[in-house]
């Protein structure tokens, strides 16, 4: 049954008037478009956001694991310093801190003990200045190793640099 006041099937769409939020029919094709247009936009930037943030926090969570391990790897290599290199128990625990130091390099951070190069505050943390006849500023001796890329440090190495004679 049809209620009173209410046009017939097809007269309804053909006197359909358009509302206020609604755009009219010539309009219509062209404005949706656009609006698709913008909402895949607008998808296809928040996909890119996401993946940049998912890709941040997994290098975070990565560098956070991988500091965890340093403590242990400096107390294995400080025990190694003080072993008898003929004890075969002394050689498995050179290849495990050996197997520490390749996976450390696999997730990004790669060791380097860079004596002989020129101080970078950005790779290096002076922990002492002594008279050398290495020109100043270059690294003479490293205490600690560092670990990581130059895009992407875990640990400064720990170093003595040279400096001027006087």
């Amino acid at each position: 049954m049809q209620g009173e006041g209410l046009p017939s099937g097809s007269q309804a769409l053909d006197d359909h008037e358009p509302t206020a939020g609604e755009p009219a029919d010539e309009e219509a094709p062209g404005q949706r478009n656009e609006a698709l247009l913008r909402a895949l936009a607008d998808l296809d930037n928040l996909r890119k956001r996401y993946e940049r943030e998912v890709a941040r926090e997994r290098a975070a969570e990565r560098a956070l694991v991988a500091s965890e391990w340093l403590a242990i790897l400096d107390n294995l290599e400080r025990a190694l310093a003080h072993a008898d290199d003929d004890d075969p128990v002394v050689q498995g625990l050179r290849a495990v801190r050996d197997q520490a130091v390749d996976l450390l390099a696999r997730l990004g951070y790669p060791r380097y003990d860079t004596a002989g190069e020129p101080f970078d505050p950005a790779r290096h943390e002076a922990v002492s200045a002594v008279e050398s006849d290495a020109p100043p500023g270059t690294v003479v001796a490293v205490v600690r190793p560092g670990y990581g890329t130059a895009e992407s440090t875990l640990r400064p190495a720990s170093v003595v640099v040279s400096r001027a004679s006087g």
